[in-house]
């Protein structure tokens, strides 16, 4: 059981650790000399990155957020190989809460003084492996047609967030730890976008051009009703 226990905490340990590289960040200061803090809504995730530098680091940060997602739950399901003989439970279980470590790490990086993204994209990429594909390519869809049709990430990452839950339930009936975790990371980004939804029922959410930034990176911060505007 200590064994367990111990392969439980590393998991967390080394899933936080990974969540909180701030790909976004990284990507505007290397490859464009720009820090994203200083633009558009001041967010690392993709949405800011996309709107401030474009659609090559926008995906590319979108892209790399979701690989984090699914190597800490990968790395978790590798240290806990050893611990099979607990049960699937205990691992199902293990993974779930590597899964939450890697989002809290990349919306409160431990590199950036406990600041961070939305934890969208991340949290995706740990849908993809712990989830049937059923319930990932459900989410992919509707994530995309909301964004498509309203072009505001923020409203499709919180209808997404809503409907993970009803899934959860559907594909997974009976299985207490999947439903315990929809429900967890629903919360999450959710709570995350507390700011967008205010905005939203105002009127004021600003939308996005997926094809083309939309901020220039010498106009400096937006006005505090653009802040934390998306992933």
């Amino acid at each position: 059981m200590l064994e367990l226990a111990l392969r439980i905490v590393a998991a967390a340990a080394v899933a936080y650790l990974v969540g909180g590289i701030p790909f976004g960040l990284l990507i505007g200061k290397l490859f464009y000399k720009t820090d994203v803090r200083e633009h558009g809504s001041g967010n690392i995730g993709a949405t800011n990155v996309l709107r401030v530098l474009g659609p090559v680091a926008g995906y590319s940060t979108f892209a790399l957020d979701l690989v984090k997602g699914s190597v800490a739950v990968l790395i978790a399901k590798f240290l806990l190989v050893p611990a099979a003989a607990f049960g699937e439970p205990a691992n199902q279980w293990a993974m779930i809460l590597a899964t939450v470590a890697v989002m809290l790490g990349h919306t409160y990086s431990p590199y950036l003084r406990f600041s961070g993204g939305k934890g969208v994209a991340t949290a995706g990429g740990a849908i993809i492996v712990l989830f049937t594909w059923q319930v990932w390519v459900i989410e992919i869809i509707f994530f995309v047609a909301i964004i498509s049709i309203f072009r505001m990430v923020s409203l499709g990452s919180v209808l997404m967030a809503a409907t993970l839950p009803f899934l959860v339930i559907v594909y997974y009936r009976d299985d207490w730890p999947m439903y315990a975790f929809a429900f967890v990371v629903a919360a999450i980004v959710i709570w995350r976008h507390r700011a967008n939804i205010g905005r939203m029922f105002r009127g004021k959410e600003p939308k996005i051009d997926l094809l083309k930034k939309s901020a220039t990176p010498d106009a400096g911060r937006s006005t505090p009703d653009a802040e934390n505007e998306g992933e």
